[in-house]
């Protein structure tokens, strides 16, 4: 999570455009890290041939944490090459980078998969996610406070930090190497395409990939351009958004061990329903951040941004828990593989073709009576329209003895949501019976001890 986070936060947008890069160039640096989740597919074929993982996973890994420092510091060591060669130097490092990551993830879920037991699995995920983005507040507040100075080299800043991040990237992998691994289970007799179509045939994983496809799309039109657009549109300082962004680690990190306890108690269905109902909190809030006093505006972003993560790792939590429950010992590569891959190239396409769209749209903007439109604010509201069509999909998700989202929700909340919902009518109901007027014909008897029930608060049992 250093690593991660040393090396994407906010600091590479503006070392992108130090290079000369615009809004298409920051889209396609956005968009591989999910463009690149077909190297999943390559690293599930070999595992069905392995019979340890390990060493495979392990020097895949330390090449990749290794490969971005060239690149960054090449602009100095050659600077005769020109911003434009190093630009796209940088780019082309940072799809391999994300290729070898993907290449070596599936190896290591189905190493954890098969290493932990499911029996509380969603309880570790969350109390690993609470010190993961902890991690990250920690990373992305030490990064703010290094590049304070708005008159510091970007440039050589990044540089300082892919450093600091290739240091405790290496440290993170050399940590597994005593690990213990169970041999791989491997699908006997399977063809390339019997693997491949696997995840596939299972009807709940397919309705899971096709709801994560949708998902990734609809999260990946305004997602990645956030930052920039806090930067340029609303007038943020990079420290201003390296901190909003630490504030939302915190947030995800203080729900993660509820998170992954109400996943491992009610099933990950209800959370992911939940997750992705609330999902689009932060796309509202940015439509409503304009220019302005910066320091206000963070001052009310920060908590919806942490109200986001939380929602962001309830999410994570909930897709891991289902991938590694759901899928079989035989053939688990793959299906973690299909659930995360298929949906990366969605929503990695859609990352590069957004990013183009924005920087065509230029300076265009609609003048509404007391609010402006322009690019990044159509993009969220096409954000916010896809992910309300989400909703409804992720319903199609099946877990066998999940239950209900409406459950878990009167669990968090101490009342029954739909005798909530009920509360007027009942008031109205008890009304008429007390002045003897008759009752709406709608084929049932009311009877006051159901309507004093529906009054009362649900007792939720865990």
């Amino acid at each position: 999570m250093a690593y991660t986070q040393l090396t994407a936060c906010a600091a590479a947008i503006k070392y992108i455009q130090s290079l000369g890069g615009n809004g298409f160039h920051i889209g396609i640096f956005n968009a591989l890290p999910t463009g690149m989740l077909f190297m999943q597919f390559v690293a599930a074929q070999l595992a069905n041939r392995l019979k340890y993982r390990r060493n495979w996973w392990f020097w895949v890994t330390i090449g990749q944490r290794l490969l971005l420092l060239p690149f960054v510091i090449g602009p100095w060591l050659m600077p005769s090459l020109g911003d434009a060669f190093w630009l796209w130097a940088f780019l082309f490092a940072w799809a391999v980078n994300n290729g070898l990551t993907h290449f070596s993830t599936p190896l290591w879920l189905s190493w954890m998969g098969d290493y932990l037991p499911k029996e509380g699995l969603n309880t570790y995920w969350g109390l690993r996610h609470l010190w993961m983005q902890f991690t990250a507040a920690l990373m992305l507040l030490g990064s703010g406070l290094y590049l304070l100075d708005p008159a510091s080299d970007f440039r050589w800043g990044y540089a300082m930090l892919v450093l600091v991040a290739t240091v405790l990237g290496v440290i993170d992998i050399l940590m597994f190497y005593k690990v213990d691994e169970p041999p791989v289970t491997p699908l006997p007799q399977a063809s390339v395409w019997t693997v491949l179509k696997g995840p596939f045939q299972h009807p709940d994983f397919r309705r899971f990939i096709g709801f994560t496809c949708f998902w990734h799309v609809a999260a990946m039109v305004g997602a990645p351009f956030i930052s920039l657009y806090l930067l340029e549109w609303v007038g943020m300082s990079l420290f201003q958004v390296l901190l909003l962004w630490t504030f939302s680690w915190i947030g995800g990190a203080v729900s993660s061990r509820l998170l992954g306890q109400l996943a491992e108690a009610y099933g990950n269905r209800p959370v992911l329903i939940i997750c992705t109902t609330l999902k689009s909190i932060n796309m509202f809030a940015l439509l409503l951040a304009g220019p302005g006093n910066t320091w206000l505006t963070f001052a009310w972003l920060a908590p919806l941004f942490m109200i986001d993560m939380a929602l962001n790792t309830g999410i994570a939590i909930a897709n891991n828990g289902f991938m590694l429950k759901q899928s079989p010992a035989a053939n688990r590569t793959m299906f973690i593989a299909a659930g995360t891959a298929v949906a990366g190239l969605a929503g990695g396409l859609t990352s590069v073709v957004c990013g183009f769209i924005l920087v065509s749209l230029g300076d265009w903007s609609i003048a509404l009576p007391g609010y402006t439109i322009n690019g990044f604010k159509a993009l969220f509201l096409t954000s916010i329209m896809l992910r309300f069509i989400a909703v409804g999909l992720v319903r199609f998700v099946q877990e066998p003895k999940s239950r209900s989202a409406s459950h878990v929700v009167t669990v968090l909340v101490g009342v029954d949501v739909t005798r909530v919902l009920r509360f007027p009518v009942g008031l109205y109901r008890r009304r008429r019976l007390q002045e003897g007027l008759p009752q709406p014909d709608n084929g049932q008897e009311v009877n006051q001890t159901e309507e004093d029930n529906s009054l009362s608060l649900a007792t939720p049992s865990k």
